[in-house]
């Protein structure tokens, strides 16, 4: 690789880079964030108790036979295909020409929420079955228990899987080329016609991805922290009070002294 080559591309072809980027980034955002909104729906509705009988357990039978039919297809395609099938079936079998950024977001969306179903529907069965039965006990629906015992805990539960998510429709995005977003994938395949060169602008758009998926995992890891709350706690009395670090090096120095 030649540095003179590597830092005229840079030069020459920075704005495409950072537009590519820049819709990569938008078109991951708002896919996971709409895609974890229709996973949450969707482990909701899942895991609503099915009754012995009447018309509530054929409504709920056909409902999760429909989700269960979409979670398997759109988890069992590759998004590439699903890109394809979407933009240019939708406009051939029924003539909706939908605009290229929304096709995208569209196709990320509805990827991201089959797979966050089956992660919420997970979190929510991992929840000891005790809370629930609790919550009945005490007039509470299933929609009730979801929203004020067992969505906190879940959301809790699946954020290192959320974020995973998010990283993972970061580099995805570059299938979306074929229909011809101008995400990062697209810019730098640009910038090789141009510059008929394949090393150096896609070296240079690793180092773009690597920068969102690290910033996006920090990020996040930084939240998980900030959710686990302080990591020493003592009790007094029948309250619970957080313990300063270096209190807690004392006290444990003075149980030293004293064995």
């Amino acid at each position: 690789m030649s540095l003179d080559k590597f830092l005229e591309i840079i030069i020459r072809f920075w704005p495409m880079f950072l537009r590519g980027a820049g819709a990569t980034l938008y078109i991951s955002i708002i896919g996971t964030v709409i895609g974890s909104i229709i996973g949450l729906l969707i482990g909701i509705v899942r895991t609503i108790p099915i009754p012995d009988r009447g018309i509530k357990k054929i409504v709920l039978k056909i409902v999760n036979f429909i989700l269960s039919a979409y979670i398997e297809f759109f988890r069992g395609t590759p998004m590439i295909v699903q890109a394809m099938v979407i933009y240019f079936g939708s406009a051939q079998a029924f003539g909706i020409d939908m605009p290229k950024i929304f096709a995208a977001i569209f196709i990320v969306s509805i990827n991201t929420g089959a797979y966050m179903s089956e992660i919420v529907r997970g979190g929510i069965v991992s929840i000891e079955k005790g809370q629930f039965e609790a919550a009945a006990a005490i007039g509470m629906n299933h929609i009730q228990t979801m929203l004020h015992i067992v969505l906190p805990q879940v959301i809790r539960n699946i954020l290192p899987a959320t974020g995973n998510e998010f990283v993972i429709n970061i580099k995805d995005t570059s299938v979306l080329n074929v229909i011809a977003v101008t995400e990062l994938y697209f810019q730098t395949k640009s910038v090789t016609g141009m510059t008929f060169t394949y090393f150096e602008p896609f070296f240079v758009a690793c180092i773009l991805y690597f920068i969102m998926t690290f910033s996006i995992t920090r990020i996040l890891r930084y939240f998980e922290r900030k959710l686990d709350g302080p990591e020493n706690y003592n009790m007094i009395g029948n309250q619970m009070q957080v313990e300063r670090p270096e209190d807690a090096i004392r006290r444990s120095k003075n149980m030293g002294n004293t064995l």
